[in-house]
C-alpha cells in the first residue's frame, strides 16, 4: 500500500464527501417541479448571470474533453515560463468561482461570493490542509452545477471513457500529469485532495537525526488525489441523478445515485491497496470501472 492506512482512510473519506456533497449541490440546482411534469431535466439558472456554455447534450463530451486538453496545455506553458504569480491568478479565480456557485446552493449569492472570496485567498496566501481539502469538497459541486444541464448519459460514458484513457496515457507515457501535479503540489496550489504526513521511514529518520541533537527534518510524504478524479466521477453520477429524477422522487434518486460514488470510493480503495509507494497511477481508469459498476446496480434496482 502506497499510503499508511491512515491517511489512505482518510483520502477516502475525504472523496467520498466530494462526491456526496456534489451531488446534494447539483439537487439544490435541479427544478424538480418542472422536471417531474415535463419528464426533462431541467434546472435553475447560476447565480451571478452565469450563463452555462451552450452545448447540445450529446456531443458535449468533445467540447468538455477538448477544454481539459486545452487547459492542460496552457498550465504546461506556464510551467515552463515559470510564471507563479499567473498560475495563482488562474488558480484563484477557478477556486472562487467554483466555490461561489456551490456555495449558493446554501446562501444567498452575494453571500456565497463573499465566503468564496475569502476561503480562495485564505487558500492562495495562507495554505493549511484543513482549508485547502475543505474548500475542494465543496467546489466540485459547483462545476458539477455548470456542466451536468450538459451532458446526457452516452454523453457522460463517452466522456469517462476518453479521460481514462488520455490519463493513462499523460502518467504512464508522456508523464506530463505527473510533472503537473509535482508542480502544484510544490507550489502549495494542488487542484485536488492534499494529505501531508509522516512517514514510517521519516519518522524514523527525524528520531535519529534527534538522537544525534540534529535539526529535526521537515520531510513529509504527500497523499494526493486530482481534481479531475473528484469532478468527473461527480460529473457522471450527478447526470444519473438528474435522469432519475424524471421518474423518481428526489430522495429515491439520490438514494439510488449514491451506490455510484460508493462505487467509485471502492476503486479507489482498490487503486490505493494495490500502489506501491514512489510510483505514480492513473486513477480514472480505476474511478470510471467504479463508476459503471454503480450504475449498473442502479440500473438493476427497480424501487
Amino acid at each position: 500500500m502506497k499510503h499508511t492506512l491512515n491517511v489512505t482512510v482518510l483520502l477516502l473519506l475525504l472523496f467520498f464527501a466530494s462526491q456526496l456533497i456534489g451531488l446534494i449541490i447539483t439537487l439544490k440546482y435541479i427544478d424538480v417541479k418542472t422536471t417531474q411534469e415535463t419528464g426533462k431535466p431541467s434546472f435553475s439558472n447560476l447565480p451571478f448571470e452565469i450563463e452555462r456554455p451552450p452545448l447540445e447534450e450529446k456531443t458535449s463530451f468533445l467540447y468538455i474533453f477538448g477544454a481539459i486538453i486545452m487547459g492542460t496545455l496552457l498550465v504546461l506553458l506556464l510551467i515552463k515560463l515559470k510564471t507563479r504569480f499567473l498560475w495563482k491568478a488562474w488558480f484563484f479565480l477557478a477556486v472562487m468561482l467554483s466555490l461561489s456557485i456551490a456555495l449558493a446552493a446554501f446562501f444567498p449569492a452575494s453571500l456565497a461570493l463573499v465566503i468564496a472570496v475569502g476561503l480562495a485567498l485564505w487558500k492562495i496566501l495562507r495554505p493549511n490542509m484543513l482549508i485547502h481539502n475543505l474548500t475542494e469538497i465543496f467546489l466540485y459541486g459547483g462545476i458539477a452545477a455548470i456542466f451536468v444541464p450538459l451532458v446526457n448519459v452516452s454523453a457522460a460514458i463517452i466522456l469517462l471513457a476518453l479521460i481514462s484513457a488520455y490519463d493513462i496515457i499523460s502518467v504512464w507515457k508522456t508523464k506530463h500529469m505527473v510533472a503537473l501535479a509535482k508542480f502544484q503540489t510544490q507550489q502549495k496550489l494542488f487542484a485536488g485532495l492534499v494529505v501531508r504526513y509522516k512517514s514510517p521511514s521519516e519518522c524514523a529518520a527525524q528520531d535519529k537525526q534527534k538522537s544525534k541533537k540534529k535539526s529535526p527534518s521537515a520531510a513529509r510524504s504527500s497523499a494526493i488525489l486530482g481534481g479531475g478524479d473528484m469532478g468527473f466521477p461527480l460529473l457522471f453520477a450527478g447526470v444519473i441523478l438528474k435522469t432519475l429524477i424524471t421518474t423518481s422522487s428526489p430522495a429515491i434518486a439520490m438514494l439510488k445515485t449514491i451506490i455510484i460514488p460508493i462505487g467509485a470510493t471502492g476503486a479507489l480503495a482498490y487503486l490505493f491497496w494495490i500502489s506501491k509507494k514512489g510510483k505514480f497511477y492513473p486513477a480514472m481508469p480505476f474511478l470510471t470501472g467504479g463508476c459503471f459498476l454503480g450504475a449498473l446496480v442502479v440500473w438493476l434496482i427497480r424501487w
